[in-house]
């Protein structure tokens, strides 16, 4: 809005730049959710302690401690991200357009299974839970497959010329990023602040990544792929960031409000369309290491427990949890996964050079 208004409307420069937008965006997200903070934290309080409490399965007995901690906090992140991003995008973009649809659509979807979850303890149940995720996920994937500037090939890092024409497999390439991202990262929210630094740090990688494939110098200069229109999605990870600074300010140790699939959901979700349309999916797998590794935890337990009728590879699952019984504090855990994020980011940026 701010961009049409501005400087399409009034002339002003400064309002065309994406950095200037971008970094603004950061800003208004983070304000926004240190103002609304506290009336969304007491009115979801209110509401959860109401119906009992609510904790997650499959988690330490102590963690009962956290029953009356909000853990709808998701919903905040959404309205702020929305807001801000409406405020700073330019908003004939069609890739902004996609990464709003896939926020809210997860962000739907994951407020509807914490809703029922806190209401009937249940929640949605897996299967329909994973068929309203493959249908979002499947409605976006045929936008941008569809969308004439956009192409099916899969490029391949650390190399400058290696890359694969996947047709229309691409389609279902899109939905397995999206929607394995989307759970990787909700698997991994389970700690205070746990699930957000390693996104937010996340998030802020490909903020890069973006603006440098939607400039065709830089994109030329590094030998990734140039993508025409793709630098604009930085205003949205920007709000993204902002707003996840700003929830991680009420949900660093001991959290004021949880997260909850709501928020989980889509930000998983936005980091697996936000790398397909830079061209960096398989970057992401680097970026987001934690995630990767919470997931294989789980998958490791689960297939362990079955070859051996009944035994645990890990105390818990996922792995946070293992690390948790063997004795790590809390906010041990969480800062050197904090710490392993970061480390994992760098050497995903470093790639932008060794090809």
């Amino acid at each position: 809005m701010f961009y049409h208004l501005f400087y399409e409307h009034f002339d002003i420069n400064l309002f065309k730049y994406i950095t200037f937008r971008g970094f603004y965006a950061l800003i208004t997200a983070f304000f926004i959710s240190l103002l609304i903070g506290p009336y969304v934290i007491n009115k979801l309080k209110i509401f959860q302690n109401k119906q009992g409490g609510y904790v997650r399965e499959d988690t330490p007995d102590w963690h009962q401690m956290k029953k009356h901690t909000p853990t709808m906090g998701g919903v905040m992140i959404l309205i702020v991200v929305s807001l801000t991003s409406l405020l700073w995008c330019r908003l004939d973009n069609l890739y902004v357009w996609l990464l709003i649809l896939t926020f809210l659509s997860f962000g739907l979807i994951g407020f509807i299974d914490d809703y029922k979850k806190i209401k009937d303890k249940k929640g949605l149940s897996s299967k329909a839970k994973f068929l309203m995720q493959l249908s979002a996920a499947s409605i976006v994937a045929f936008i941008l497959y569809t969308y004439p500037k956009f192409n099916t090939v899969l490029y391949v890092p650390f190399f400058k010329n290696l890359s694969i024409d996947l047709g229309v497999f691409y389609l279902f390439w899109m939905i397995f990023i999206i929607v394995g991202t989307s759970n990787a990262v909700n698997l991994t929210d389970g700690l205070d602040g746990l699930a957000i630094g390693p996104s937010l740090i996340s998030v802020a990688t490909f903020s890069i990544f973006a603006y440098i494939t939607g400039n065709a110098v830089l994109s030329k200069y590094l030998f990734i792929p140039y993508i025409d229109g793709s630098g604009e999605i930085t205003v949205f990870l920007m709000a993204l960031l902002g707003g996840g600074l700003g929830f991680l300010w009420f949900n660093s140790f001991p959290a004021e409000m949880f997260m909850g699939d709501g928020g989980s959901l889509s930000i998983g979700a936005v980091l697996g369309i936000a790398s397909i349309i830079t061209k960096q999916e398989l970057i992401l797998a680097v970026v987001g290491g934690i995630f990767v590794v919470e997931t294989l935890s789980v998958i490791a337990q689960v297939a362990y427990f079955r070859l051996t009728g009944g035994k645990r590879l890990f105390k818990m699952a996922p792995i946070h949890h293992h690390f948790e019984l063997a004795g790590l504090p809390e906010p041990k855990i969480v800062v050197r996964v904090w710490i392993i994020s970061l480390l994992l980011s760098i050497i995903a940026l470093s790639t932008l050079k060794i090809r």
